[in-house]
């Protein structure tokens, strides 16, 4: 399945431009991948263009220090507790700060997780049980 189908789905779902979903979608890989590098290394192997697509919207990345409570709370958690956290919230704030809604989010989210899911639902049901944190941003 190329990754173009994931990106046009996330578009038609979440009511989004194919620009913005390109980028959403690797947001969302992005954010995978940090959150549970093993796993979703081999959820990528069944996704050509996922891991492209990941390393091109790094939330970490991008994770320059930013100003504000968002930037604050996302360097307090991401020290304290390490980079999973922080990589969750650098999404979630990337996210916001493309101007999507909770709603959309959620829609794009549950998206990049059904096409995952359907490469290999127990790689994808792994995923959601060593990150159960993706389930109250994702809309699982």
């Amino acid at each position: 399945m190329p990754i173009q189908n994931l990106i046009d789905t996330v578009a038609a779902k979440a009511n989004l431009n194919p620009q913005v979903a390109e980028k959403v979608a690797g947001i969302v890989l992005s954010v995978l991948q940090h959150e549970s590098p093993q796993i979703s290394a081999q959820i990528f192997a069944n996704m050509p263009g996922a891991q492209q697509l990941a390393t091109a919207n790094d939330v970490m990345a991008q994770a320059q220090p930013s100003s504000g409570i968002i930037g604050t709370i996302s360097h307090l958690l991401g020290g304290a507790t390490g980079e999973k956290v922080g990589a969750l919230v650098n999404g979630v704030a990337a996210l916001k700060a493309s101007g999507l809604t909770e709603e959309q989010i959620s829609a794009a989210g549950s998206q990049v997780i059904a096409y995952a899911r359907q490469t290999d639902p127990q790689l994808v049901d792994a995923l959601v049980q060593a990150v159960p944190e993706l389930k109250g941003h994702f809309g699982l």
